[in-house]
């Protein structure tokens, strides 16, 4: 899972993308290109059904402060989901040691300070993990 995860982040769309990853893997029947295919299809659904729904009524509705007030609730729920998914299991599986912090560390680095495409950044976290012996610990 983390390996996907982590391929993933590497490119646009990656919930999109785990979810065909998983698909493609997952153990029962379907897996493959139709599990792959029947994932995506099951993550776009419900966005595309919501938009669809919504669209008649989206000029309305998006001048209403209660509205408004909703969608910055479910903006903050959002940060707080996306940082209890990155401390467990990213964090509590993938940071073992002083030298896998310092590998994510020069990741975030890399992808903040220094505005490396994301792509990059997991290739070459890929490398130093496989070229440099103390971090495979």
């Amino acid at each position: 899972m983390l390996a996907g995860y982590g391929a993933a982040q590497a490119v646009p769309g990656p919930l999109f993308t785990f979810a065909a990853y998983l698909g493609a893997v997952m153990d029962p029947q379907p897996n493959g290109w139709a599990g792959a295919a029947l994932c995506l299809v099951a993550v776009f659904t419900p966005s595309f059904l919501l938009v669809l729904g919504t669209l008649p009524f989206w000029e309305n509705l998006r001048r209403r402060p209660m509205a408004q007030s909703a969608l910055k609730g479910v903006n903050a729920a959002v940060v707080g989901l996306l940082l209890a998914a990155l401390y467990h299991p990213v964090w509590t599986a993938g940071i073992l040691g002083a030298a896998d912090f310092a590998l994510a560390a020069s990741a975030f680095l890399l992808l903040f300070m220094w505005k490396t495409p994301p792509w990059l950044v997991v290739l070459l976290s890929a490398v130093a993990g496989a070229k440099f012996p103390i971090l495979q610990t």
